[in-house]
């Protein structure tokens, strides 16, 4: 694949959408510590359960609009009304499941903040705080055991594959492909 700059990437970057591109160069597969952000993927990932990532990416700003910027605290507060005004926004992706899964997620996201003191503290501790390398896999062990706790807690739109993808696009799962210019970071 040809790229303007000359830099290799992974294949599945889409070279014609400056967002994908700033968000494989400046985002994906970066350690994210911070409960917020990580809320904000966990939904937009659930999101794009069915659909391309570069769909949700061309909608992320109209997403943070729609959700109160990701705001846990107000998103797990949602009642019907809230739901039915998100489900007629044309901006978002209008899937009633999906968007009472992200009401559903932040409610079980706050319990464990609360249990672990912070939803990074529950996520980083089930690889003791490091990085894991590989590559050319949708799902792992490690996918499987998250997706399986997660799901026990009650949380929707988090089977293992969507995990997988959660971990890689948090820096929990470094995953950029032999060629891509950022496979050795």
């Amino acid at each position: 694949m040809q790229w303007n700059d000359g830099k290799q990437r992974c294949s599945w970057a889409n070279p014609n959408n400056e967002k994908y591109i700033e968000y494989h160069d400046h985002e994906w597969g970066i350690p994210v510590y911070d409960d917020h952000k990580l809320f904000e993927m966990l939904i937009l990932e659930g999101f794009q359960a069915g659909l391309s990532w570069e769909c949700v990416l061309n909608k992320r700003e109209a997403f943070r609009e729609a959700f109160d910027q990701f705001e846990v605290e107000k998103v797990r507060e949602y009642n019907e009304e809230k739901m039915l005004e998100l489900k007629d926004n044309p901006g978002i992706i209008r899937n009633m499941r999906k968007i009472q899964a992200a009401v559903t997620n932040a409610q079980v996201f706050c319990g464990i903040q609360e249990e672990y003191h912070s939803f990074s503290e529950y996520l980083w501790h089930w690889t003791d705080g490091k990085v894991i390398y590989e590559k050319g896999v949708a799902s792992s062990p490690l996918s499987d055991r998250i997706s399986k706790d997660l799901k026990k807690r009650g949380m929707k739109f988090v089977g293992t594959t969507i995990i997988y993808s959660y971990l890689q696009a948090v820096g929990v799962i470094y995953s950029h492909e032999e060629g891509c210019y950022l496979e050795h970071r």
